[in-house]
């Protein structure tokens, strides 16, 4: 079951949120709802997980990954204080195992292997390779693991152990990690939360007044994403980018590059409202994850507004930390080429988290080039003020940025390629 994919999905919600709701309103004391919280993430993995297989499967990558969480924090907090390099690289390592084998193992054509850890038996997986469908072998194997949401999941655990690393995490209860790692209303696209956070919200007092107004709040996110996911992007699909789907030439390409951009958004923003709506009913009140990204006015500013919690996440673990890594150790020349290179880095990895085909790749590399652009013409502008603030230039900016993100959109759907 795909949550939030059909209505059937919001009946079973009734369950783990009418009593959410009578606990809110009662003012159960946190260690209450936090233990509500951990019994039903469980209970509701494994409706959205059946058959059986799938579940048991998802709760031996938990204990994999709460065995890697738990030996890294016991090691920070021996005595000497140990924080060896290699020992983080490790645990970091082995927190994306899982999600290397979800990505890399179909292209690999390990049909055994994937029958051992899927089930799936290896003829069908040997039949996509001999006709050469490598599409079917990914979806074959994500079929499986992938929807589980395994990359949000996996970013959750490895930002975590970035974080107990920094020594800003100094402890791991197990009840908070399962509720954190598996908190089922964005288990399988997000937004990406952070330990910290999330279990700050898990120990907060709240009133009723402060309840109710979380209640509030969810219910208007829920009814935002109804209209945006199954009207706005149902349209759209429906009447805009089914039409397209076999059409050929420039103006076709040109009508299905916004079509598309206009119901990824709905669609994936919708799904966001709903993960947030129902986060609050539980007293958790998960980040918001798009903030009119078609308004942004350059291409950092979308990125301030798209996918929030998944651009903030490479933001702070990876181009900051290479950066500043690169700073320290004076790889580069200057630090313009340092920021230029850390976009690569970032975006390429972006690109391949998205999947290991190379349309995703050439969309990481392209929004790394609009990235390294915009900045050089920043400090350009700084010396020649060439442009300069005023209404009719921000309109001009929104303009401007929508087209290129739209293209960007256009090449990341594998529809130009």
């Amino acid at each position: 079951m795909i949550p939030y994919d059909n209505f059937s999905f919001f009946l079973w919600l009734l369950i783990p949120i009418i009593p959410a709701i009578i606990l809110g309103l009662l003012q159960a004391s946190p260690k209450i709802r936090s233990l509500w919280i951990m019994h039903l993430s469980m209970g509701m993995l494994y409706i959205i997980l059946s058959p059986l297989s799938f579940f048991i499967q998802a709760v031996v990558y938990f204990i994999w990954e709460y065995v890697i969480v738990r030996s890294y924090m016991v090691y920070r907090q021996s005595e000497t204080k140990k924080n060896q390099a290699y020992v983080f690289y490790l645990a970091v390592a082995g927190s994306l195992l899982p999600l290397l084998l979800v990505k890399f193992v179909p292209l690999l054509g390990l049909s055994h292997l994937a029958q051992t850890l899927v089930g799936y038996p290896a003829t069908d997986v040997l039949a996509a390779q001999k006709n050469g469908l490598q599409s079917q072998m990914i979806t074959l194997w994500n079929s499986v693991l992938g929807f589980l949401g395994i990359s949000y999941v996996t970013f959750r655990i490895v930002g975590t152990v970035i974080e107990i690393r920094d020594g800003l995490i100094k402890e791991v209860n197990l009840g908070n990690f399962i509720s954190f790692v598996l908190f089922f209303p964005t288990l399988a696209s997000g937004p990406i939360d952070r330990y910290r956070r999330f279990v700050a919200d898990l120990r907060k007092i709240l009133t009723r007044q402060e309840y109710i107004t979380y209640l509030v709040e969810g219910i208007e996110y829920i009814f935002r994403g109804f209209l945006y996911k199954f009207i706005l992007a149902y349209l759209i699909n429906q009447y805009a980018l089914v039409p397209l789907n076999h059409a050929h030439g420039l103006w076709p390409t040109i009508q299905y590059m916004y079509a598309y951009s206009a119901y990824l958004f709905f669609d994936f923003a919708g799904y966001s409202a709903f993960a947030i709506g129902v986060s609050r009913f539980f007293g958790i009140k998960t980040p918001d994850n798009f903030k009119a990204p078609f308004c942004a006015k350059n291409i950092k500013d979308f990125w301030n507004r798209w996918h929030i919690s998944l651009s903030m996440w490479f933001r702070d673990y990876i181009y900051m930390r290479f950066a500043l890594d690169s700073a320290k150790k004076r790889r580069f020349r200057n630090r313009y080429t340092a920021s230029a290179v850390s976009y690569l880095l970032l975006f390429f990895l972006m690109g391949i988290w998205h999947g290991i085909q190379w349309h995703y790749i050439i969309y990481g590399l392209y929004m790394a080039l609009l990235m390294i652009s915009f900045e050089f013409l920043e400090r350009l502008n700084k010396k020649k003020q060439f442009w300069r603030e005023g209404k009719i230039r921000d309109m001009l900016a929104i303009f401007f940025t929508l087209q290129f993100t739209c293209f960007g959109l256009l090449i990341f759907s594998g529809h130009f390629l």
